[in-house]
């Protein structure tokens, strides 16, 4: 079986090529897209197994991008991990609703999301 394909959102340069780093050398596909209307596109485009998303972005923010990904037939059963600095029990309240299957705050332990993208993938 081939490398499984995780769709990383981030409209962060710096942090993209680091977290595409880490996931590349445990042994992941990494495809990139900086703004929530990009990611869209390249859901479509790559089908991945497992989408990592930030909420504050350009374009079109994390939680609608989820929401759009959750309700599309095709789509829907892909896991979603959001990665982000917002935290409050508003915004985990929030990433419930829209259909995340998981939520990390940055900073973040590395190994707790591989951890999580591991569950989430079932290898």
């Amino acid at each position: 079986m081939g490398k499984k394909k995780i769709l990383l959102v981030d409209d962060e340069p710096a942090f993209v090529d680091m977290l595409k780093l880490r996931l590349e050398s445990n042994n992941y596909d990494v495809v990139v897209a900086y703004d929530g209307q990009e990611g869209l596109k390249k859901i479509e485009l790559e089908n991945p197994d497992l989408v990592i998303l930030d909420v504050l972005m350009p374009k079109l923010n994390g939680y609608d991008c989820c929401n759009i990904i959750k309700n599309n037939p095709e789509f829907k059963d892909i896991p979603v991990i959001f990665l982000t600095v917002k935290a409050g029990d508003e915004d985990n309240a929030l990433v419930r609703k829209v259909g995340a299957d998981n939520f990390i705050v940055k900073p973040f332990d590395p190994h707790k999301l591989l951890s999580r993208i591991k569950d989430l993938i079932k290898e």
